[in-house]
């Protein structure tokens, strides 16, 4: 079963055919692979010979073709003599596999007539040679894994009878793994296959690349930052928290270890704004989850702390959505999201059930600072409507399912 993921599908195709780079970044085991999938049934259904169509994975162990420079230009040249000189097609999964990958793309661009998609596992896939290479010769596809909507969609196929309600209660104990909805897995086939992803991450993605050999500090560490996603982060209570477990780590080593996980794709570190000044402040950041699938496979209690996960849901829908994000402030009041984009800026406040009158001031009070006219938002699980005073709010699920 493949869901067609055409928000990401539609993001690549204008540039098909077009003398830049596609670079699709993501957590491991997103979907890019499918993604590549889905752009070459593209070119051959558009009339494409597969003969001008080179894949290769740079994570196997078993095809030669990917272990050297040489093999992979031995691969190419293999292929525009098969092709009769036509234009090339080719497809790198997993480049990073290869040191020094940005010379030989750069390289390609230059000696080939072709058109490349490469993957990654590294939000800073970008961030070396290749764009100082390629400048102004690439764009980068970030995805991530299943929205509510595209959960939605796929657990639908497997039961068309299943109600929003339901397949959003699967949702928070699931995550978004797209493998995890291709099957009718049980909840220890689920967590099975999440501890995989997450050890796959720590060991080949952070300890493997950074030289970490400390293994049991990292897991740790990460392992109290997922626990703690859509709270304030500081690194005084991490440090605490590791001499409780009878470890220690300087504050620079905490600051280097979570950027690990931010370039591996698994945490975001979300800053806070001053409203009123629009200045980033330097403290309390958030610390917010890729999937937050993981986190139930490790604590098994996404439904008793529903509330982080619930802004861990937001947070990462409002990114899928192209806004970038911050942590509001306002004088006292705190704003879960400051969601911006070429069109504006729109507020949230996240909760679970605005259950009392209290819940309902501190939610919607939130705003009495915020003095400007952009779109404000409360987004809880209730079904009746409490929108007042110019503030709008909306049951989380239906907001999730919007275009």
């Amino acid at each position: 079963m493949r869901i067609n993921r055409s928000v990401y599908f539609n993001k690549i195709l204008p540039f098909v055919d077009k003398p830049v780079v596609k670079v699709i970044t993501g957590i491991r085991r997103c979907g890019k692979s499918v993604m590549m999938e889905q752009i070459q049934d593209y070119l051959v259904e558009k009339g494409i010979n597969t003969e001008c169509i080179l894949s290769l994975n740079f994570e196997s162990f078993t095809d030669e073709r990917v272990q050297s420079f040489e093999s992979v230009t031995s691969a190419v040249k293999t292929l525009v003599k098969n092709s009769g000189n036509k234009k090339l097609y080719l497809f790198f999964d997993e480049i990073q596999e290869l040191d020094g990958w940005e010379k030989l793309i750069n390289s390609y661009m230059i000696d080939f007539d072709c058109d490349i998609y490469i993957t990654g596992s590294n939000a800073k896939l970008l961030s070396g040679e290749l764009a100082t290479y390629l400048a102004g010769r690439y764009i980068e596809i970030k995805m991530y894994p299943f929205s509510f909507a595209e959960s939605f969609e796929a657990l639908k196929l497997m039961n068309p009878k299943i109600s929003q309600k339901e397949a959003f209660d699967v949702y928070v104990n699931t995550g978004g793994y797209p493998f995890l909805y291709n099957f009718d897995f049980s909840e220890s086939q689920k967590k099975q296959y999440l501890d995989d992803i997450f050890n796959s991450i720590i060991l080949k993605d952070i300890c493997d690349r950074y030289k970490i050999r400390d293994v049991a500090l990292l897991k740790a560490l990460i392992t109290f930052f997922i626990s703690n996603i859509a709270n304030t982060f500081s690194s005084s209570s991490l440090i605490k928290y590791l001499k409780n477990e009878k470890r220690s780590l300087s504050t620079e080593t905490v600051y280097n270890y979570l950027e690990y996980c931010k370039e591996a794709c698994l945490l975001s570190l979300v800053s806070r704004q001053n409203i009123e000044g629009k200045e980033i402040l330097s403290t309390q950041e958030k610390i917010f989850i890729t999937d937050h699938g993981i986190r139930q496979s490790l604590f098994m209690k996404n439904q008793k702390d529903i509330n982080q996960v619930l802004e861990n849901i937001v947070y990462m829908e409002l990114l899928r959505r192209g806004y970038s994000v911050t942590v509001g402030k306002a004088k006292s009041q705190e704003i879960d999201f400051c969601a911006k984009d070429e069109k504006g800026i729109r507020y949230f406040q996240v909760c679970y059930l605005l259950a009392t009158d209290e819940t309902v001031q501190r939610e919607f009070g939130a705003y009495d600072f915020v003095k400007d006219n952009y779109p404000k938002y409360v987004l809880s699980l209730d079904d009746f409507d409490f929108s007042q005073n110019g503030i709008i709010h909306k049951n989380v699920i239906k907001w999730l399912l919007e275009a």
